[in-house]
């Protein structure tokens, strides 16, 4: 058997790996971990950095590595927001594709990226292949693969792999996200009552003053991988989106959904004050109410968008006939739609599948 046939062996053997994932029950964390012992040999990278996002707005919430420094992630984070770069995470999304690398986008170039020329090559990397992890409408996280110079760019079948096992991982991450099965912990009580907290964060996002059960939460939200940001991932990227709104520029997108340590989703908004220092930004951020995340855990239970309409209305206390005539579908085809959600949550009636997402919201 040639070369090629051993590299598609051992593409193959990752593939199964990172498909069984999914029904693993694992974290976010170990799902990356697992996924680098699967991928680093096939893919030939030296280096990645990983992280998890807000599956409704694809808002990048956390980051995991092993293999760099992050003593310059706010610079990081600063360029995903700001500059207008090549084969950003967004940009992959739109272009139909899970994952994309510098050096075919930028046919051959990858000077003209200002993420290549401002911290890939002066890092000692010659290319960078990220990927999107989708899954049912959401993007549960994203990856960037990055290789040594001398080892020359990512191939091509490299890249349709990479594409492949986002499309895995994406799963994986979103299965990660699925109310827990059991009472819930021990102790579902919210600091303060569940008061919001304030932050206070500064041009560089340094920590200038908090309020509320801050370093509870703070220590609640922290990334997998500490980097020299003060804040948790999550609220800087809040921040740079509200000082680019600030700035005139388009960002849709200052709410983040963010998931704790203890399994409670939480809902961050920042706003640029006005008439303070320039770049100072408050940062609040409250549980998350059912709305914010009934949703997501519909999404995780791997439902379509119709079923997830169908199950959202009889959370809310529909019965078949209000869902048939909302949703104008035949009683028929709106038990059909039920038998599939009761299926792919794993209950047998309304009234557990309303208990196991409640359970879920209030985790």
């Amino acid at each position: 058997m040639g070369s090629r046939g051993i590299r598609g062996a051992a593409a193959q053997q990752a593939i199964e790996g990172l498909r069984e994932l999914a029904g693993a029950g694992l974290t976010a964390p170990e799902v990356f971990r697992r996924a680098d012992e699967l991928l680093r040999g096939v893919m030939e990278f030296d280096a990645v950095c990983w992280h998890t996002a807000d599956p409704a707005t694809g808002l990048v919430n956390s980051v995991l590595s092993d293999d760099l420094s992050l003593d310059s992630f706010q610079d990081a984070v600063r360029l995903e927001i700001w500059s207008d770069d090549v084969a950003t995470f967004p940009k992959i999304r739109r272009s139909g594709v899970r994952a994309e690398t510098l050096n075919r986008v930028t046919k051959g170039r990858p000077e003209h990226s200002v993420r290549y020329r401002e911290q890939i090559a002066p890092a000692g990397f010659g290319d960078e292949l990220r990927a999107v992890f989708d899954a049912h409408g959401g993007m549960w996280g994203c990856a960037a693969f990055m290789r040594a110079g001398d080892r020359g760019p990512y191939l091509g079948h490299q890249r349709e792999l990479a594409d492949i096992a986002a499309r895995h991982l994406g799963n994986a991450l979103r299965a990660s996200h699925l109310p827990p099965p059991g009472d819930g912990p021990e102790d579902e009580s919210c600091p303060d009552g569940g008061a919001p907290v304030v932050l206070l964060l500064g041009p560089s996002n340094r920590l200038l003053a908090m309020s509320g059960p801050a370093e509870e939460l703070l220590a609640g939200l922290a990334d997998p991988t500490p980097s020299a940001l003060a804040v948790p991932t999550a609220f800087a990227i809040a921040a740079e989106q509200a000082r680019r709104a600030a700035y005139g520029l388009p960002a849709p997108q200052r709410k983040i959904r963010v998931q704790a340590r203890d399994g409670r989703w939480f809902v961050l908004h920042a706003s640029a004050l006005r008439g303070g220092t320039a770049g100072e930004v408050t940062v609040v951020a409250s549980e998350a109410t059912p709305a914010d995340v009934m949703p997501l855990y519909l999404s995780a239970y791997g439902l379509t968008a119709r079923e997830q309409e169908v199950a959202l209305l009889l959370v809310r206390g529909c019965d078949t006939r209000d869902v048939s005539r909302l949703l104008t579908m035949t009683p028929y085809t709106v038990q059909d739609h039920l038998k599939s959600v009761f299926a792919k949550a794993g209950v047998a009636s309304r009234r557990e599948l309303i208990a196991r997402v409640m359970l879920g919201v209030g985790h």
